[in-house]
């Protein structure tokens, strides 16, 4: 797929990558999950070498997405997404047992936009974009996304922070709390830490 440039809220532009187009846009991405990443929730303590490895599922997946903002020539935003069959166990092992087939499943991998352009409507830009992408295969029941969860008396909890389970609802999507992803990484203070990670679902209008 070639880049898409679509006009966004105060000079930002939204561009989205498929597949191999988008290798070169592998270093801005890790930075900003690296950035963003390391504040609450996920307190993720990352590095760029496993980064590095990581995002190369992006290249091997042909059906994978990355929708980037653009601030100029400045990356200020990425969002991820590819067929849920080709993630990894940790998020397959969540469907064992239950009535929906991985194949039929868009998983939106992540978003992260740097926090001076919040509250600007790339948050939905980026999941309009995901979501018509997987929408123009026709073969998919569903996106889906996870969260991570944490308990409310974490002590690393910021004491004003409001989440986005209102935004995610208002998208349409619903928690499925038997549905959970496991995931380790190291957090920042160099802890390792077990997480629990909850899907949340979207009915998506197949077209064949």
């Amino acid at each position: 797929m070639d880049a898409n440039s679509i006009e966004a809220p105060a000079a930002l532009q939204v561009r989205s990558y498929s597949g191999a187009a988008i290798a070169p846009w592998l270093d801005h991405l890790a930075r900003l999950r690296i950035a963003v990443f390391r504040d609450w929730p996920y307190l993720y303590d990352g590095d760029a070498d496993y980064e590095a490895q990581y995002l190369q599922s992006y290249l091997q997946s042909p059906r994978s997405i990355v929708v980037l903002a653009f601030d100029g020539e400045q990356v200020v935003g990425a969002s991820t997404g590819m067929p849920l069959a080709a993630e990894s166990s940790s998020f397959l092992d969540a469907f064992d047992g239950t009535s929906i087939d991985p194949q039929d499943v868009f998983y939106c991998g992540e978003s992260v936009l740097l926090p001076q352009y919040r509250g600007r409507g790339i948050g939905h830009r980026f999941f309009d974009e995901r979501e018509a992408h997987a929408r123009s295969y026709g073969d998919y029941a569903w996106t889906a996304f996870c969260a991570v969860d944490r308990e409310q008396s974490h002590p690393r909890r910021p004491a004003f922070h409001r989440g986005n389970e209102a935004f995610w609802s208002k998208r349409g999507y619903r928690q499925r709390p038997e549905l959970k992803a496991h995931l380790t990484w190291r957090e920042a203070g160099n802890v390792v830490v077990d997480h629990s990670l909850t899907f949340w679902l979207r009915a998506l209008e197949r077209t064949r």
